[in-house]
């Protein structure tokens, strides 16, 4: 049950757990440290947390970034589901009691593209865990357009699954590469957490969907979130799997976010005025392009991070319909982060990692 301030203080719940990382490294820097709980200001609303959501996201700001400054001490995750147990001055829409699931990017609401709509443009831009406090702790206090109603038919550690990734992928998808029902379209790392919530947008969107997994049990299970043809990208080279599946045409779309290992493969699976779109690099950024290629096949190169509030408002409509699925490997106590952290980094999960409160 969730309480508020008066009561947290009466009861002597002065302090909460949260995820911190004060120095870049391996898990060892992960830090599960006491804080008070903190009382929302105005416009804002506390939650509190019942499941975080892990992303590769929370490992690179872990591990550090080279040429980029994270403000640590910082608390990991973007993610998250829960309750809402406080509400500041000047909120209206949202209530004590209300069950809800947070909305990881927070922008400043006043500028040209907030009000147009793509607050992910927005130049004060912050994702939650990465550029200000994020989720990882028991209680987070938010701006309350960062909150959204948790879909019915998910219960909160597969509520906490969801947000980053299909906001990412939906983006990419929709917004960026503009996919098209008739279209096909190649997705890496299927069962990952973004690759997995772009199989089951672009089926939605009636695409034909080809995706890429390690091992038979992965294709296995990206071929179950609607994948048309799945590679094991660990027994085919995918560049021939997809020309052979294609007539040699090749595929409208890729959607990328592994970066070295793939991108040059995947500019050659792309058909005449394809559209490779990416997210991420985590096997590295450096990629070789040949600009002969781009321009004689007429290829577009996009680059997409995250996605507005509103598009990410759409997909958990959809969740509420039930035409998504949150792809959750296990669920693991909140003090077991450094294991979570590991799962991800060795590519042992078969989809998401969800922390319990």
């Amino acid at each position: 049950m969730c309480r508020t301030s008066a009561e947290l203080h009466t009861l002597g719940m002065t302090t909460m757990r949260c995820v911190v990382v004060r120095e870049h490294g391996g898990v060892e820097r992960l830090q599960l440290e006491e804080r008070p709980v903190p009382t929302p200001g105005p416009g804002q609303v506390r939650v509190h947390v019942r499941a975080i959501g892990l992303n590769h996201l929370d490992t690179w700001v872990r591990r550090g970034v080279a040429g980029h400054q994270f403000p640590l001490p910082l608390i990991l995750s973007s993610d998250a589901s829960g309750v809402i147990d406080a509400v500041g001055r000047s909120v209206a829409g949202v209530r004590e009691g209300d069950e809800v699931v947070v909305l990881p990017g927070v922008s400043c609401g006043a500028c040209e593209a907030c009000q147009s709509g793509v607050d992910h443009l927005c130049r004060d831009y912050d994702i939650l865990g990465e550029s200000c406090d994020g989720t990882g702790a028991e209680y987070v206090c938010l701006p309350a357009a960062n909150v959204a109603p948790k879909p019915r038919l998910l219960g909160f550690e597969d509520a906490a699954a969801i947000c980053l990734v299909f906001q990412t992928a939906w983006n990419m998808l929709v917004r960026r590469a503009e996919l098209r029902a008739g279209e096909t379209v190649l997705v890496h790392a299927g069962l990952s957490g973004v690759g997995s919530a772009a199989v089951q947008i672009a089926r939605a969107l009636g695409a034909q969907v080809v995706a890429t997994a390690g091992g038979p049990e992965k294709c296995a299970k990206v071929a179950a979130l609607g994948a048309h043809h799945v590679i094991d990208y660990q027994a085919t080279d995918f560049v021939a799997e997809v020309r052979k599946l294609t007539g040699k045409a090749g595929v409208q779309v890729v959607f990328e976010h592994v970066g070295e290992a793939t991108f040059s493969g995947s500019l050659k699976c792309l058909s005449r005025g394809g559209r490779v779109v990416t997210c991420g690099a985590t096997t590295g950024g450096n990629v070789q392009v040949s600009l002969h290629q781009v321009f004689f096949k007429s290829l577009s190169i996009l680059g997409s991070t995250m996605g507005s509030k509103g598009d990410l408002r759409h997909v958990l409509r959809m969740f509420e319909q039930g035409q998504f699925r949150a792809v959750l490997d296990r669920t693991l106590p909140m003090d077991q982060v450094a294991e979570g952290h590991r799962l991800l980094e060795a590519r042992e999960a078969m989809g998401k990692i969800v922390l319990t409160v």
